[in-house]
């Protein structure tokens, strides 16, 4: 069934009447391909940090390797291979090259290599009828990835998200909700070709969705067909922050994902709550000329409940492993609503199926509440406030897989996309001010460098906090 969602979209794929006013992404990379990563030192992503050549050229040299040697996953498991990502965060944030190589050679020993292209395949891959049974298999990632790459040689990589991911029929469809699995890791890889407009990243990101299973999909189309059913006239959309509420305090979506839950997601929430967790979800629908401010808006309450999630009374301070994906990858949407040629349909129907991910994800997360207090009057380890500036050192310094990274980037573009609307004074921003953007870096800090595990999953659990050192006060 076609919902009305996507048909509106495929009558407007050729077009677009919004663009994003706080932040444009203008820079260009020209002598980026499908096949060839080039970064200069002007284009440092979203948050403008600045650098130098040699780390432009570092970090070319080794996304360059990345694309070349590594498969998407690392782990016959399907763990995401993260170095793309790890690389240009440390670069948007500054880093040196010697840091940026520190980041590769921290993770690249693990990687597992490509797999060979399988023969007479890429005929195949053109007709979407051929090519289903090739989806959600990680054999034919490379495959994909030459696909991709070959497309974008011959259509241009703009014309080849406006196919793959926007058109509203089902090859697209098809793709965009693999774009939300993996803990939205193919949406990430994503977010790093269109942010740094990298051709050949790009092409990973669809490899990677393509590779993706999409058992996703059922909570999708269902949310999205009990969005159609309400007008906004008759009942407009809530904040999003009451619908986080709403979902912590529903009775059976609240508590429907168990500590013992081996996938808290499916086995949890989507297996033991489906319906109320779409009746919530359904409450989410975004005008077009609210796109902007609901983009922020989203970013900025995902980042206030993933820090209040951080903070449990008596433990030092520790951020859920899977609530920071739905916070680092909050820069795609700031940057693809700089993309006018992306039709204004496409980027509101993205918006709405991240926030109901949001909202499945917290609800897979045990709900850990959020309270601004607990925040502000956090008290960091070395009893003083340090700038964000002061702290990007020691960020760089970080052997990490590249999460950590992210997060403090993904924060502090959060800051800035919300600073025009904290000076219209809106009332739905629930971080706002300096000192308290200060604060969740600095909390950031505290908990990567913390003893013990750097992460824990699933906050709303008590279980989840076992390792983790009581906080000494």
């Amino acid at each position: 069934m076609i919902s009305s969602s996507r048909i509106q979209l495929a009558s407007l794929i050729r077009g677009s009447s919004i663009t994003t006013k706080h932040i444009r992404n203008t820079h260009l990379s020209t002598m980026a391909t499908a096949r060839k990563i080039q970064i200069t030192p002007d284009n440092t992503g979203l948050w403008h940090q600045k650098q130098t050549e040699a780390a432009a050229k570092k970090t070319t040299e080794l996304l360059q390797d990345d694309l070349e040697k590594h498969h998407c996953f690392f782990n016959m498991e399907g763990y995401h291979n993260h170095i793309s990502h790890h690389l240009l965060s440390l670069y948007g944030l500054g880093a040196s090259p010697e840091h940026i190589q520190q980041g590769y050679n921290d993770n690249a020993n693990y990687q597992r290599t490509p797999f060979k292209t399988h023969s007479d395949i890429q005929e195949e891959l053109k007709d979407f009828a051929t090519a289903k049974d090739k989806y959600g298999k990680e054999e034919y990632y490379t495959d994909f990835l030459v696909f991709f790459q070959n497309e974008i040689d011959k259509k241009g990589w703009k014309e080849v998200l406006l196919e793959y991911m926007f058109k509203g029929d089902e090859q697209s469809e098809n793709m965009l909700v693999r774009m939300f699995a993996g803990f939205l890791h193919p949406i990430i890889q994503l977010m790093y070709g269109i942010e740094w407009q990298q051709p050949a990243i790009i092409a990973m990101g669809l490899a990677q969705a393509a590779v993706h299973p999409d058992k996703v999909r059922r909570f999708i189309d269902a949310s999205e067909r009990a969005a159609s059913q309400t007008t906004s006239s008759s009942s407009p959309m809530p904040e999003i922050a009451t619908l986080f509420d709403e979902v912590a305090a529903d009775a059976k979506v609240g508590t429907a994902a168990r500590w013992s839950d081996e996938n808290k997601v499916h086995d949890g929430v989507l297996g033991r709550a489906f319906d109320d967790l779409v009746r919530i979800a359904g409450k989410v629908r975004v005008k077009p000329e609210e796109l902007d401010a609901r983009t922020a808006e989203m970013y900025n309450t995902i980042t206030y409940y993933t820090t209040g999630a951080a903070l449990r009374k008596g433990k030092e301070p520790r951020y859920d492993f899977f609530l920071i994906h739905h916070v680092n990858v909050c820069p795609i949407f700031i940057a693809i609503n700089a993309q006018e040629w992306i039709p204004t349909a496409a980027k509101v129907r993205l918006l709405e199926w991240k926030i109901r991910f949001d909202l499945l994800q917290y609800a897979a997360r045990g709900c850990a509440p959020a309270f601004l207090d607990d925040i502000t009057s956090y008290v960091p380890k070395e009893k003083t406030q340090k700038s964000t500036t002061d702290l990007l050192p020691r960020v760089h310094a970080w052997h990490d897989d590249g999460h950590a990274p992210k997060l403090i980037r993904a924060v502090g573009v959060c800051q800035q996309v919300c600073a025009p609307y904290e000076a219209s004074g809106e009332k739905w921003l629930k971080l706002r001010g300096d000192d308290v953007w200060t604060k969740v870096n600095q909390l950031i800090v505290d908990a990567v460098e913390g003893d013990g595990p750097k992460w824990v999953r699933s906050a709303g659990h008590e279980g989840a906090w076992t390792e983790i050192p009581d906080r000494q006060v």
